[in-house]
């Protein structure tokens, strides 16, 4: 008579699931009454199965502990001496200690300016919504238009004036108007010399 499978399972370092799928497969073969003989089954394990393809090497038939008489039996297994422990992958926002280590961008760097992006994104469109915002290409048209507008208002200024002025003052109303659009577009052309700052 042999022993239980979920014994051979705890004798092996794997799940009772796996023992059962060994049989259920050929790898393994149970004895009659349904038990296992763990030296036979050991054995049988190790010669059916792909070294490549075992998770972790199976435990020695040698290194079995008697749960009875073990002096760390009344301990669970995380507290065992032998256990080794295993160091956190994660902290508690799950961000790498070792990416915050590292002189990249950390998770949580890129987090920070994720949500600052988000930020400055919706303070934008809010301030859109207010109208407080207007599209720059809208803008510059907009200049560009009342530009146009203000310097053909003052190139027609001369000759609508130009007359009644010379009448005024008597002198020649076409030496006047030549003298007046001349100043005109002297003064425009110092004045088409500035360049807004539109950034």
């Amino acid at each position: 008579m042999g022993i239980s499978i979920r014994a051979y399972a705890r004798a092996r370092g794997v799940s009772d699931t796996a023992v059962r799928k060994a049989i259920k497969t050929g790898r393994i073969s149970a004895q009659a009454d349904g038990t296992i003989d763990p030296v036979q089954a050991d054995v049988q394990w190790q010669g059916n199965t792909d070294p490549a393809l075992q998770r972790k090497a199976a435990a020695p038939a040698t290194a079995k502990v008697n749960p009875v008489t073990s002096p760390n039996s009344s301990l669970p297994p995380t507290a065992k001496p032998n256990a080794t422990p295993v160091a956190p992958t994660s902290t508690a926002a799950g961000i790498s200690p070792a990416g915050l280590a590292t002189g990249g961008t950390s998770l949580l760097q890129a987090r920070t300016a994720n949500e600052l992006l988000k930020a400055q994104t919706n303070k934008v469109r809010l301030a859109r919504m207010k109208g407080e915002l207007i599209e720059r290409a809208q803008a510059i048209a907009q200049v560009f238009r009342l530009a146009r507008t203000e310097r053909d208002a003052w190139l027609n200024w001369p000759g609508r004036v130009s007359a009644r002025m010379a009448a005024d003052l008597n002198v020649d109303a076409h030496a006047l108007h030549i003298a007046l659009d001349a100043a005109v577009r002297e003064h425009l052309a110092e004045l088409g010399e500035l360049r807004p700052n539109l950034d």
